[in-house]
């Protein structure tokens, strides 16, 4: 599991890591809003744990412009604002979830592994573009110029998957939460059958994308 920290309290960094790497978490740090939406916005990751004080670019502003960038992963937002009114404006913003300071460390982690399970977020919109096709998403249709195929709901979830993150290595293990779900038993096997229809979808629609493999790591799409 991959997560992001958004916090400026160098020390409180330091446990935290300690204690994500403990439980086999991977994790980036950044400490101001400006880097925060540059690692945001460029990587791909299942939890994002947002400070709402933050030198720069506070939290609240943070979270909408990730959101209105169309970054749909999880953001459990920390602070030390615990009035009813700063949560639900947290929450308003996009957060999904929300975790007062001073905390303990285990009800934290707790809760990322939470948000991990959740399937990925299909965005409210219709229509996904990527090299020379789009997605319809109320169709379930892939298209490029006068030629389309139908996808299942599955095969649609996933190709939105790998278009929102497009041009990024995603690893199995990625995908199989974000798609499918931590607490599904899909296998690797499922995976790549999946892959292999994708592929084929894209062939009969003469698309120029492909969905390429990363020896032992996952898939990237590409032109």
């Amino acid at each position: 599991m991959r997560i992001l920290v958004i916090e400026d309290d160098k020390e409180l960094c330091s446990i935290l890591e300690y204690q994500m790497k403990k439980s086999g978490m991977e994790v980036d740090f950044c400490h101001d809003g400006e880097e925060a939406l540059l690692y945001g916005t460029k990587q791909t990751y299942d939890v994002i744990m947002l400070d709402r004080m933050l030198p720069g670019m506070e939290g609240i502003s943070v979270l909408e412009k990730l959101r209105r960038n169309k970054v749909s992963t999880p953001v459990i937002m920390v602070t030390a604002m615990d009035q009813i009114e700063n949560r639900i404006e947290g929450l308003d913003s996009g957060a999904d979830d929300y975790l007062t300071k001073p905390f303990e460390v285990g009800e934290l982690l707790a809760r990322i592994r939470a948000l991990a399970r959740r399937p990925s977020r299909i965005e409210s919109i219709d229509e996904l573009y990527f090299s020379d096709f789009y997605l319809d998403l109320g169709k379930m249709q892939l298209i490029r110029g006068e030629e389309s195929c139908g996808l299942s709901k599955r095969e649609g979830d996933l190709l939105a998957f790998f278009i929102k993150n497009k041009g990024q290595i995603l690893t199995r293990e990625l995908i199989l939460t974000r798609v499918w779900g931590a607490d599904s038993f899909v296998t690797d096997g499922n995976l790549d059958n999946f892959i292999y229809f994708l592929r084929k979808r894209l062939k009969s629609v003469h698309s120029n994308a492909t969905i390429k493999t990363i020896r032992s790591v996952g898939y990237q799409l590409e032109e």
